[in-house]
């Protein structure tokens, strides 16, 4: 019985990737360091305000399917099930026009933490996600970030 609800969950979890919003989502790894604020700009929302969106975010998400934040990790070629832990309101920053970076931990139900990188985009209707990309897996990270001319940039491990 167990693996039968496995498989309908997978088979689900299938069906709501290919109808899903896109959003572009790269299996990567997290970072030493993440980016810090944009030195140009420092009329960014407050760390609280942007936590509340990610959470608030992850949870709708997660109403949607079952209970689990769902997210297909292009470099393992798996789909994740995962449960949001917490969102590090220390690595939340503004990193460009309108442009903002806040990093979370989720554990998936294959027994793996992992660090997601979230990218939101202010918009009329509040913040919305245009990237997400998984920065570690238990740890052991996917990418670093370097600052160029005052952007944040990614190197691939």
């Amino acid at each position: 019985m167990k693996h039968t609800n496995l498989i309908n969950l997978f088979g689900a979890i299938i069906i709501v990737m290919m109808i899903a919003a896109p959003i572009k989502i790269t299996a990567q790894e997290h970072p030493k360091e993440h980016p810090k604020e944009h030195p140009q700009d420092k009329a960014a929302l407050n760390p609280e305000t942007l936590a509340e969106e990610i959470e608030q975010y992850v949870n709708n998400e997660s109403k949607l399917k079952g209970g689990y934040f769902l997210l297909y990790d292009e470099k393992s070629k798996t789909p994740l099930v995962l449960t949001l832990d917490k969102v590090h309101k220390d690595k939340l920053s503004k990193v460009g026009d309108d442009n903002y970076f806040a990093c979370s931990d989720f554990k998936g139900t294959d027994g793996k933490n992992y660090d997601l990188d979230f990218f939101m985009k202010k918009s009329d209707s509040g913040l919305i996600v245009t990237e997400l990309t998984v920065h570690k897996v238990n740890g052991a990270p996917r990418y670093t970030w370097f600052e160029e001319e005052g952007l944040w940039k990614r190197k691939e491990k």
